[in-house]
C-alpha cells in the first residue's frame, strides 16, 4: 500500500515535481537554497524595520521562514508546521509595536502589512503547494483550514491597531497553490494508475492468449486420447473370441478393461464438450490452409504428417511457393507428436501467407533417430503485407506444442530479410537426456546459425505459467502475430 492510500507522507522521497535525475535534483535542491537566502534576509529586514523588532528576533523569524522552505523540499508536513508557527510568534511580537501607545522611538507608528508579511505569505503559499503535491488531499485541505484559522484568529479576534490588513490575502494565495497542487498530484496520480491499468491489461491479455491456445491444445489431445481409449475398449471385448476356451477369471477381466475405458471415454467425452468451441477451428484463418475434408466439423480426426502433401497444396493454392523436403527413415511417431508437426508447419505456412506476401516457402521434415526435426523458411516478401486478421496466438501456440513434448522451437529472422521457425520433437513426446541444448538444440549443429540461445541476454521473457529455462527464444515478426 502506498502512502497516498494511508494517509502518510511518503518517506526520503522527493516531491512530485521534482526531476528523477539526481545532477538535475540537486541543482534543484541549490536554486530553491539560494532563493531561500534571499527570502531569509529580505524577511529579516522586514521584521527590523517594519516591525520595529530586534535583530535577533528579526533573524530568527526571517531565517525560519528561510528554513521551512528548504525542508519542505524533503519534509513539506513539518515545513508548513515551521512556517505557521513562526508566522504567529511574529506577529503576536510585533502587535505591540503596532499600538499607538506603544509609539517607535522616533514618534512614528507603524503601519505594516500585518498578521503575514511579505515573505511569510510567499513561503507559506510555497510550502502548501509541496504539501497538496506530496499528501492526500484531504490532508492538504486541513492544512488550509489551520492557516485560515490562526489567521483568523490573530487577526479577527486578538487584532491589534495601525497595521494594513493581510489576512483575507494571504489566505486566498494559500487556497491558490493548493489547488494548484491538488489538481498537480490528481494528474500525476491517474497517469501512474493509468499506467498500472495498461500494464495489467496487457499481461491479462497475454495470460489469457497463452490459456486459450492451451485449450485450444488440450482439444485436439483429448481427440487422440478418445481414439485410444476407444481401441482398448473394442480389443478387450474382442480378446476373448481370438483365445480358445477363455477362462472366467480372463472374461472378467478383460470385461473390467472394456468397461472402465467406456467410462473414460464418456468422461473424455463430457470434458471435450466444455472445452470444444463452437466456432471452427482456426476461425482467424483466411487461407483454409486445413486439408480437403477436414473441414470445421467437431468430430473430425485430428490430422497427421500423412496430410502434409495436402496442406502444401493448399498453401500454393493460396499464392505462395512452397517446396517440401521430407529426410530421412520415417519411422513410428506418437500421435500427440504427429498433431503437434502438422500444427507447427499448417501454423507457419499460414505466418507466412500472413506476412511475407509472394515469398517462397520451403518445408523441410526429418525424420532423426531420437525426433522429429522441422524447418519451415521463407524467403523476404515481394510485395507489402496487408493488415493481418491474425489473433496473435500463432508462435505462443507452437512454442506450447514444442515445450509440451519436451522439444523446443525457434523463431527468427534469416539474414536475407525472411523468416525461418526451428523446431525439435522428440519421437515418443519426452525430453530427451541432453534437454532442449542438446545435439539438436538452437545450437547444435542442425540449427541455423542465425538462431540464438534461448537463455541469450536480450531475449524474450518467457510466458506466464512457463519457467525462462524452459522457454525458447521467439523474435516476432512485424505483423500481429504476437501474444
Amino acid at each position: 500500500m502506498n502512502a497516498a492510500a494511508d494517509g502518510a507522507e511518503p518517506p526520503n522521497s522527493a516531491p512530485i515535481l521534482f526531476p528523477r535525475h539526481r545532477w538535475l535534483r540537486h541543482i534543484t535542491y541549490a536554486l530553491v537554497s539560494l532563493a531561500a537566502l534571499g527570502l531569509s534576509l529580505s524577511g529579516t529586514d522586514e521584521m527590523m524595520s517594519e516591525y520595529g523588532l530586534g535583530v535577533f528576533q528579526g533573524v530568527l523569524a526571517g531565517f525560519a521562514q528561510g528554513v521551512a522552505l528548504v525542508l519542505a523540499l524533503r519534509r513539506p508536513v513539518p515545513a508548513w508546521v515551521l512556517s505557521l508557527t513562526a508566522t504567529a510568534v511574529t506577529a503576536l511580537a510585533a502587535r505591540a509595536a503596532m499600538d499607538p501607545r506603544s509609539a517607535l522611538p522616533d514618534g512614528s507608528s507603524p503601519g505594516p502589512d500585518w498578521p503575514w508579511s511579505t515573505t511569510e505569505v510567499i513561503v507559506q503559499a510555497v510550502v502548501l503547494l509541496l504539501v497538496a503535491l506530496r499528501v492526500p488531499t484531504r490532508r492538504a485541505l486541513a492544512a488550509l483550514a489551520a492557516t485560515g484559522l490562526t489567521t483568523f484568529v490573530i487577526q479577527g479576534v486578538l487584532g491589534a491597531q495601525s497595521y494594513s490588513s493581510t489576512g483575507v490575502v494571504a489566505v486566498v494565495v494559500c487556497a491558490v497553490a493548493v489547488l494548484i497542487g491538488t489538481a498537480l498530484r490528481g494528474r500525476s496520480e491517474a497517469r501512474t494508475q493509468l499506467v498500472e491499468q495498461v500494464t495489467i491489461t496487457a499481461e491479462e491479455r497475454n495470460r489469457r492468449t497463452l490459456l486459450e491456445e492451451r485449450s485450444r491444445i488440450a482439444r485436439e489431445l483429448h481427440d487422440v486420447v478418445a481414439h485410444h481409449m476407444s481401441v482398448i475398449s473394442i480389443q478387450a471385448q474382442v480378446a476373448p473370441l481370438l483365445v480358445e476356451n477363455p477362462s472366467e477369471e480372463l472374461k472378467e477381466n478383460l470385461d473390467g478393461i472394456r468397461q472402465n475405458a467406456l467410462e473414460a471415454l464418456a468422461e473424455l467425452r463430457r470434458v471435450l464438450g466444455v472445452l470444444r468451441s463452437e466456432n471452427p477451428e482456426y476461425p482467424d484463418d483466411p487461407y483454409a490452409l486445413a486439408a480437403p475434408g477436414t473441414g470445421a466439423a467437431p468430430d473430425a480426426p485430428q490430422p497427421t504428417l500423412d496430410r502434409l502433401d495436402a496442406l502444401i497444396e493448399n498453401t500454393r493454392a493460396a499464392g505462395l511457393d512452397v517446396r517440401g523436403d521430407v529426410r530421412g527413415e520415417v519411422r513410428p511417431l506418437a500421435p500427440g507428436v504427429e498433431l503437434s508437426a502438422y500444427r507447427i508447419v499448417q501454423e507457419a505456412l499460414s505466418n507466412a501467407l500472413r506476412h511475407a506476401p509472394g515469398s517462397t516457402v520451403a518445408v523441410e521434415v526429418a525424420h532423426d533417430p531420437d525426433g522429429l526435426r522441422l524447418i519451415v523458411t521463407n524467403s523476404r516478401p515481394q510485395q507489402a503485407a496487408p493488415p493481418s486478421p491474425g489473433a496473435g496466438h500463432g508462435l505462443l501456440g507452437m512454442r506450447e506444442r514444442a515445450a509440451m513434448l519436451g522439444g523446443h522451437l525457434t523463431a527468427t529472422r534469416t539474414f536475407q530479410g525472411g523468416f525461418a521457425v526451428v523446431a525439435f520433437l522428440p519421437r515418443d513426446g519426452i525430453a530427451l537426456p541432453d534437454g532442449p541444448e542438446g545435439p539438436h538444440g538452437p545450437d547444435g549443429p542442425d540449427g541455423p546459425d542465425s538462431v540464438d540461445r534461448p537463455d541469450a541476454p536480450n531475449s524474450p521473457a518467457a510466458a506466464p505459467g512457463t519457467s525462462p529455462s524452459a522457454a525458447p527464444e521467439i523474435i516476432f515478426p512485424t505483423g500481429d502475430d504476437t501474444p
